[in-house]
């Protein structure tokens, strides 16, 4: 069977790649590339986000009930459609409610025994703070564009919450990851391009 046959049958089959990891870390660029060398699709977290927070702002009580529902629904379709797909989104790796949330999420295409996977990046918190002021990113997360605030928010964020998981230091996202395959990668010194290659290359195995 051809390479391409493989890859239509794949996508006939369905598969959910979950990308997470802290705040500027790549998420969205390491996305990108992996649709751009493969047929996943990308949905990335500030798709939801930018056009509900221009709508309602961050603080209205309707942001998060609509963004966790328009997440939901996306994903739901995927999987009933049989796509590949990536999705991205900050998990906080502490909070079992979180944990409890992202098993609700990837259920659509568990349930059809279909695969999912998670990519977890990391790196250096320098690393992301410069990361965070990139132009690619700005212009697409609109909401970060006042820099102030994106980097308070990115240093809060660190502050308050662990953002990646850590084999001695057990977190309620374990028992969910574990129930799927998981890679960790350190992308401080890789390009978006590097990280796709070795992915993909980890989802073939």
């Amino acid at each position: 069977m051809s390479s391409g046959a493989d890859a239509a049958s794949s996508a006939a089959a369905g598969e959910l790649l979950v990308v997470i990891g802290p705040p500027a870390v790549g998420k969205m660029t390491v996305g990108r590339a992996i649709a751009a060398a493969s047929d996943f699709r990308l949905f990335h977290n500030h798709h939801v986000i930018e056009p509900l927070a221009e709508v309602f702002g961050f603080d209205h009580p309707s942001f998060e009930k609509l963004k966790e529902a328009w997440r939901r629904e996306v994903v739901e379709e995927a999987a009933a459609s049989g796509m590949r797909l990536v999705v991205t989104f900050v998990w906080p790796v502490d909070l079992p409610e979180d944990a409890d949330y992202v098993r609700r999420l990837v259920a659509p295409y568990a349930a059809r025994g279909l695969r999912v996977s998670f990519l977890e990046l990391h790196a250096r918190f320098e690393t992301r703070l410069v990361r965070n002021v990139g132009e690619d990113r700005i212009a697409a997360k609109p909401s970060k564009a006042d820099l102030a605030w994106s980097d308070a928010h990115v240093r809060d964020v660190e502050e308050r919450h662990r953002m990646n998981t850590d084999p001695d230091r057990p977190s309620p996202a374990d028992a969910v990851i574990a129930e799927h395959r998981h890679l960790r990668l350190d992308n401080t010194d890789l390009s978006p391009g590097q990280v796709a290659a070795r992915t993909l290359e980890w989802l073939a195995g």
